[in-house]
């Protein structure tokens, strides 16, 4: 074999267990749904997952397709397009097969498959599903069958997976990183094996790995063959039940993987052993977490501002400072149960002047060219082949180019960033921070934007809300949220720095509009952290000695700067 071609082979991979059996219960029922790893680099997820296509039963003299979807990919790379070549030579419209049409009957690879464009991801979820390709497009229509497992790697660290795609993953894995010295030994071993003798290293292996590609065979000539009794389907049903699991997609995954095992395993009865032994890979990422409801808080007292933390940068505390306060839950300020001059009212319009700052050109005029007219697409400098060479059949050379239409919507997330530290209590600013968040949600819902929401306090940066399409109400999960600890601020720039960056480079031509809801209070320097894109400084400091910390941070972030206190005071 040649040096570029070898691969490690997928039988000499030490460890992984549920991770190989995962991968061989899709090679032998692909109905199962593919399968989803996440892990740290360097845990062997690209490995097994080439060395996956090697150890499947090759149908005749052909060898199983193993193709890989990179992250930049176009829609037509994945899909198909056009032949131009052999419509220059021949003068006939021939469709070219994409990635889908490729991987039909193998493997197709998706590798940081979070980081993929949300446009290919729409399209994979629409093929595995049916599996059929459907291309209908500028004239143009074809179908393929598309049937292939599909196989995605992720790094958590950098960025979730949309739901939708999850879901469609019939079985997750979650690799960890922690490995014995005799472990690690071991692993250095073989690698270094590898590397020095590829050919001779796969020649070792050769045996076992014929003999798992005959066990693969086997099963899979077995596996119409093995019959699943009742009382089993109703365990799965009672799991699946228990895990409060959305619709019924686990079920079905479960029992065609739990057939697969018993088929792997040379029986024709399916038993309770298989179903159990699967429920971490097909429950893992569709389980709920349980999660008991805050109680209601009851009414605090007047709100006694405790001593101030220090800001000299030491890491003691005096007792009863900011950081010692266990977290308190602020009701989201409520616009139902105030009249009509209320603060609600205050904070709303404190929010047109901020929502403008990020939004100028919202309003009446939203889709309007300048001379007033609503505006349409406009042709892009992107040649339409297929549009040219439709419109003017049969006649060479071409007399014209038709260009293709310019997209003119574009892909906006909010991230807002919430200081939930116990400072921001004072005089219910933090309440009044939630209004402004939720005002924040309601216009991204009606522009049908996403959101994403994270929190700093309690000397953590915490996920509120992952990135998915605003919600249309927020309130009572806002209700819930509590403030109190430190301020965590610099750690909390820099993780939205970094996944700024991820959601740029897995959605290209991304709007990311960052709101930084804080007083600023905090002993950490921040003289070299920045963001990206259009930032907004919303500053809830409200104590007789003014700090000027978030203005401070305003002027360095280069962001426009509101004082929620200072716009709610003029409203009055």
């Amino acid at each position: 074999m040649p040096l570029q071609a070898a691969s490690f082979p997928f039988t000499a991979v030490s460890g992984q267990p549920d991770f190989k059996l995962a991968l061989i219960l899709a090679a032998i029922n692909p109905r199962v749904g593919g399968v989803l790893v996440s892990g740290p680099r360097g845990s062997a997820k690209s490995t097994l997952a080439r060395g996956l296509a090697d150890v499947l039963p090759a149908s005749g003299e052909s060898s199983v397709p193993f193709m890989t979807l990179p992250l930049g990919a176009s829609e037509e790379m994945l899909v198909g397009t056009l032949n131009l070549q052999q419509v220059l030579q021949d003068q006939t419209v021939a469709f070219q097969p994409g990635l889908l049409a490729k991987a039909h009957g193998g493997v197709l690879y998706v590798d940081e498959v979070n980081l993929l464009a949300d446009n290919l991801v729409d399209l994979l979820l629409d093929v595995s599903a049916s599996g059929m390709n459907i291309i209908e497009r500028d004239g143009i229509s074809h179908r393929h069958p598309a049937r292939f497992i599909l196989l995605g790697t992720m790094n958590a660290d950098e960025g979730e997976l949309r739901p939708q795609l999850q879901d469609r993953f019939g079985l997750y894995v979650e690799l960890g990183q922690a490995y014995s010295i005799a472990e690690r030994i071991e692993i250095v071993r073989l690698r270094e094996q590898f590397d020095t003798d590829p050919a001779g290293f796969i020649a070792a292996y050769a045996a076992q790995q014929h003999n798992l590609q005959q066990r693969i065979h086997q099963a899979r000539e077995r596996l119409p063959e093995v019959r699943c009794a009742d009382e089993l389907r109703v365990l799965i049903a009672e799991r699946c039940h228990a895990a409060e699991v959305d619709g019924l997609r686990a079920d079905i995954v479960w029992l065609r993987a739990a057939l697969a095992h018993a088929a792997l395993e040379g029986r024709m009865e399916m038993q309770a052993s298989d179903i159990l032994a699967l429920e971490p890979l097909v429950l893992g990422h569709r389980r709920k977490a349980t999660r008991t409801p805050p109680p209601n808080p009851p009414s605090p007292p007047p709100f006694s501002r405790p001593q101030d933390k220090t800001e000299t940068g030491n890491s003691s505390q005096a007792a009863g400072d900011w950081g010692s306060m266990a977290p308190v839950a602020q009701p989201t300020a409520s616009q139902k149960r105030l009249s009509f001059s209320s603060e609600s009212n205050k904070v709303t319009s404190a929010l047109n002047s901020i929502h403008a700052a990020l939004n100028p050109s919202v309003g009446k005029d939203k889709g309007r060219d300048s001379r007033g007219t609503r505006s349409g697409k406009r042709d892009s400098h992107t040649v339409d082949w297929f549009g040219s060479l439709i419109r003017q059949a049969g006649s060479w050379p071409l007399r014209a180019l038709h260009f293709k239409k310019q997209k003119t919507g574009q892909s906006v997330l909010h991230l807002i960033l919430l200081d939930t530290s116990a400072s921001t209590l004072e005089n219910r600013l933090f309440a009044h921070a939630k209004a402004t968040v939720l005002q924040i949600a309601e216009q991204a819902y009606l522009n049908r934007e996403q959101l994403t929401l994270l929190g700093f306090g309690n000397q953590q940066v915490t996920t509120l809300l992952p990135k998915k399409r605003a919600p249309k109400s927020l309130r009572r999960f806002l209700d819930s949220i509590a403030a109190g600890g430190g301020t965590p601020l610099r750690e909390m720039l820099q993780q939205a720095l970094s996944y700024q960056q991820v959601q740029q480079r897995q959605t290209p031509g991304l709007k990311i509009k960052t709101y930084l809801i804080t007083d600023g209070r905090t002993a950490q320097p921040l003289h070299d952290v920045q963001l990206l894109g259009e930032v907004l400084v919303i500053d809830i400091e409200n104590s007789a000695v003014k700090r000027g910390k978030a203005r401070a941070l305003a002027t360095q972030l280069r962001a426009p700067y509101f004082s929620l206190p200072v716009l709610l005071a003029e409203q009055r």
